[in-house]
């Protein structure tokens, strides 16, 4: 079996690498990287001969075409995304256009070639985006209200699955992802964000003070290992195509919780302020997923649990700084 992975040098991409080799040696995997993306994620498999990654800008239909010609995969993964909300509000154009595009020319690509792949598409949470107190936990019926321009590209990039499955038959699953975390997270994001600046205090790498925007919004995290194991499990054929699946824990926490949660874990005193530039023109205020349908469909559920995870992201900074 072939495996293409888009975003390979991305936080789920280099996660599902790892999965695959570890639980699914027999598998080729091919990933997708430009040529100037980071590559610290990928660093303990880019030279591994049983990853083959190949450069291609997926926002030009040509090179897309290209790889798929070469690789002709039975199983693609969409994982590539400018998937950083903040970033949608500065640069709302390219976000839209990353998104959307790219993931047009890779359907345009597979139907050029010719080959009937099955494809797992990353969406997001963020799609419900204004959820109100009586829709807890989160269905996949719930009504799509974005409140950003990154959860409209993904609003797009979740129709468009759906569209290209009934319009084309093609094999498409479409994966609702909750708030996922955990090592090799960028540290942009919350649970990173607050784990680096953390051991930056200890290490005296800056003054004991943690910078925070909103405590108050509630999120579901899930493991990326759990994630990831996800991913693979929707394209194993109990799936329905076109379909749309939750992947959550199933649990809520406030950001002021995990915050407390960290501070917990360290020795350092420490105190904490609200930077202004880390608030959102608007946020959402609650994500708290019911992953019950994905579950009866392949069995999946989380297995790590959220502490053990804010504690390996702890580690792996605790490494590196």
């Amino acid at each position: 079996m072939r495996v293409l992975i888009t975003g390979i040098t991305g936080f789920a991409g280099s996660h599902l690498v790892d999965f695959l080799m570890k639980e699914h040696p027999e598998v080729e995997i091919f990933g997708i990287r430009r040529w100037r993306s980071r590559t610290d994620t990928i660093s303990h498999f880019q030279y591994d001969d049983r990853v083959k990654i190949v450069e291609c800008e997926m926002r030009d239909l040509t090179s897309v075409f290209s790889v798929i010609q070469q690789v002709r995969p039975d199983r693609i993964f969409h994982l590539a995304a400018q998937s950083f909300v903040p970033t949608s509000w500065t640069s709302p154009a390219d976000s839209l256009n990353t998104n959307i595009i790219s993931q047009l020319n890779l359907f345009e690509a597979v139907r050029s070639v010719g080959i009937d792949p099955w494809i797992q598409i990353a969406c997001s949470s963020e799609e419900y985006g204004m959820v109100y107190e009586n829709e807890v936990p989160i269905k996949e019926t719930n009504p799509l209200r974005p409140l950003s321009p990154y959860a409209v590209s993904k609003v797009a990039q979740d129709y468009m699955g759906y569209q290209y499955n009934m319009s084309y038959g093609m094999k498409i699953i479409r994966t609702r992802g909750f708030n996922h975390t955990g090592p090799r997270r960028g540290d942009v994001f919350v649970c990173s964000n607050f784990a680096k600046q953390i051991v930056e205090i200890e290490k005296k790498k800056r003054p004991p003070v943690v910078k925070v925007g909103n405590l108050q919004a509630k999120r579901d995290f899930t493991d990326v290992r759990d994630m990831v194991r996800g991913y693979w499990m929707a394209l194993d054929g109990n799936c329905t195509p076109g379909d749309v699946y939750n992947l959550a824990s199933g649990t809520t926490i406030t950001i002021q919780s995990l915050l407390d949660r960290y501070l917990s874990m360290s020795d350092a005193k420490i105190t904490v302020e609200v930077d202004p530039t880390r608030l959102r023109p608007s946020d959402v205020e609650i994500l708290w997923g019911d992953y019950s349908k994905f579950h009866a469909a392949t069995g999946w559920k989380p297995e790590i649990p959220l502490e053990k995870t804010m504690h390996d992201i702890l580690e792996y900074w605790r490494e590196r700084i």
